[in-house]
């Protein structure tokens, strides 16, 4: 058995072990408990300043200047190492804590987040040596070096100009390549091997974000996803010219938690690509550290021959809800950089992330849109919005996926509703948090099958009607921007249209498929019948405004503030099945 699917289900957020964050409406800074091994991952004095989503590149710089500015005028020293922008809009900064509070202030400044060390997640079965690390769809391998004359992978890697490492610990003495090439070596072989391989003759595109002993920063990892070509954006342009393949993307190593990694890693898998990660050597939870917490990666651990989980002498495979699913990663004979011809054996998560991303590119036919008639749909969950009335959550779908649905879930309540909007030709799920709310997130229904076109229709006043044009356009869900016991809700009339209340802006979801069928379902509870799929799942109440409606699996829930008259609304589509053919007369 290759791999053995985890029964459990990633969390859409994660609490860190250890997070020092500062953001303008929570000025403070938050630790959890952590072990020792984690709080000596911290980089004190090395900043990741993130700015607002959709912030223009010219006001990273001007950021920059009045940082620049208010510390002079404090006599705090800064340095800026790196500037971002693609994925994260940002800059890295060095300077003391005792400047963070200026700051955190400034305009734009979504949060601050402390750099910090992530770890290749492989180790020879030898522990007492030093750690050592074409065609269809492309693999960007994010490592150390790779030995690319060896004749497991020759001809087969690319190594990128981008090198982004920093300096390694203790080390006065030059090492020898080899020791230098030693994971990356290992994990293309893996992936690309002649001999060793999951996926052999496949092209490795390696980004070297990893040192000789096999460390690397959330901050390198970040350049390499953001500078230089820059990386994502190149990944994007991959996309854009061959839309019909996937970049998978893999990244062996782990990090202790970080917002701004996993926050890069799910726009690379909104831009199309599947992102694979090792779960981690530390027989823990692996929602504990980035970026295997990230709910859009796919994170792996690792079993042995024998379908147990892997172990590592006082480590093994980190495991929780935050893993996906299981694959190979012990004693794994693969390419070595010791010579050309040389074979190793190398263990950990690293090895059982690179046979999934082997497998993946393998099975490209996997992650293209589907042909078998079947509508394949699922919910996409932004981060939590700010505290105050005007911030907002955007969920997107990924590319190849259409949107047919939006809503938004608030802990307690305090929404405003949602609205559809367009970026970059990509529909957006908006989310409103309300007056004296804790956060809102937004939720998008994103589906998948042949021939599938989707737009947002808003009404042409408040108080009208959002009607979808032609008979050939299902309506599959409704936005309103107003306190949800305002009650806008789908009307599956003749004139496929949304009804709203006055002074009530609607929008509506129209979508269109060969054969495409879709009907309204109410109630506080409710499941799509048999071989229907929920496309969107939403809440009317005519009192106190309800938290909103959550979807699970194929079904939709109500949850919070429940009255009389509070129902749940699921719209469910499918493919018309064909007509059974006719039968000839006697």
């Amino acid at each position: 058995m290759l791999f053995t699917l985890h029964s459990g289900v990633k969390a859409a957020s994660t609490q860190p072990c250890w997070e020092e964050v500062l953001s303008p409406v929570g000025c403070c800074l938050l630790y959890t408990s952590c072990t020792a091994l984690q709080a000596a991952w911290r980089m004190p004095g090395q900043y990741l300043v993130i700015l607002h989503q959709g912030t223009h590149e010219s006001q990273v710089q001007r950021t920059i200047r009045r940082l620049r500015a208010k510390a002079a005028r404090r006599g705090y020293l800064l340095e800026i190492l790196q500037t971002y922008s693609g994925v994260l809009q940002g800059f890295l900064v060095k300077m003391s804590h005792n400047a963070l509070h200026l700051a955190v202030k400034l305009p734009h400044v979504q949060y601050i987040e402390e750099d910090s060390s992530i770890f290749a997640q492989s180790a020879p079965w030898n522990l007492q040596r030093l750690l050592q690390p074409h065609g269809g769809v492309s693999v960007y391998l994010m490592d150390g070096s790779v030995q690319s004359s060896h004749r497991e992978v020759e001809g087969r890697v690319l190594i990128t100009d981008f090198n982004n490492v920093p300096e390694e610990d203790g080390v006065r003495v030059h090492r020898q390549a080899s020791q230098c090439d030693g994971h990356g070596t290992h994990l293309a072989g893996v992936v690309t091997g002649s001999d060793s391989g999951v996926a052999r003759g496949a092209g490795v595109n390696l980004v070297r974000v990893l040192n000789c002993q096999g460390k690397g920063t959330v901050s390198g990892a970040l350049a390499g996803r953001m500078v230089s070509l820059p990386f994502f954006l190149y990944i994007q342009a991959s996309l854009l010219a061959r839309p019909v393949d996937a970049a998978i993307v893999l990244l062996p190593f782990v990090g202790g938690f970080s917002r701004s990694l996993n926050a890069a890693c799910r726009e690379m898998v909104a831009s199309g690509a599947v992102v694979i990660t090792a779960a981690g050597n530390y027989r823990e939870d692996a929602c504990l550290y980035s970026p295997a917490s990230e709910p859009e990666v796919i994170t792996v651990g690792a079993v042995n021959s024998a379908d147990q989980l892997m172990s590592q002498g006082a480590g093994g495979t980190n495991f929780g809800r935050c893993v996906d699913l299981f694959a190979p990663g012990d004693d794994i004979v693969s390419a070595s950089s010791d010579c050309s011809t040389c074979f190793t054996s190398q263990s950990g998560t690293s090895q059982a992330a690179a046979h999934a991303a082997g497998t993946a590119r393998r099975d490209n036919a996997s992650f293209q849109q589907p042909d078998n008639g079947e509508l394949l749909c699922r919910s996409v969950w932004s981060e939590r919005s700010g505290l105050s009335r005007a911030d907002t959550a955007v969920s997107r779908c990924r590319v190849g996926e259409e949107m047919m649905g939006c809503d938004s879930y608030a802990p307690d309540g305090a929404r405003v509703g949602e609205t559809l909007t367009e970026s970059n030709g990509r529909m957006e799920c908006v989310a409103y948090n309300g007056p004296a709310g804790n956060g809102v997130f937004a939720v998008a229904h994103c589906c998948v099958i042949g021939g599938l076109r989707c737009q947002a229709h808003g009404s042409p006043e408040p108080g009208q009607e959002a009607r979808c044009a032609g008979p050939q356009h299902h309506l599959t869900g409704n936005r309103h921007e107003r306190l949800i016991s305002s009650d806008s809700r789908p009307h599956h009339g003749a004139g496929r249209s949304c009804l709203v209340k006055a002074g009530v802006t609607s929008h509506a979801l129209c979508c269109h498929a060969p054969s495409l069928q879709c009907r309204l379902l109410e109630t506080v509870e409710l499941s799509c019948p048999s071989g229907w799929t929920l496309t969107d799942c939403s809440g009317v109440s005519q009192g106190s405004a309800a938290r909103g409606s959550v979807p699970g699996g194929n079904g939709c829930r109500l949850h919070g503030g429940v009255q009389v008259g509070a129902v749940g609304v699921a719209v469910c589509c499918r493919v018309a099945p064909p007509d059974p053919p006719a039968t000839a007369p006697n």
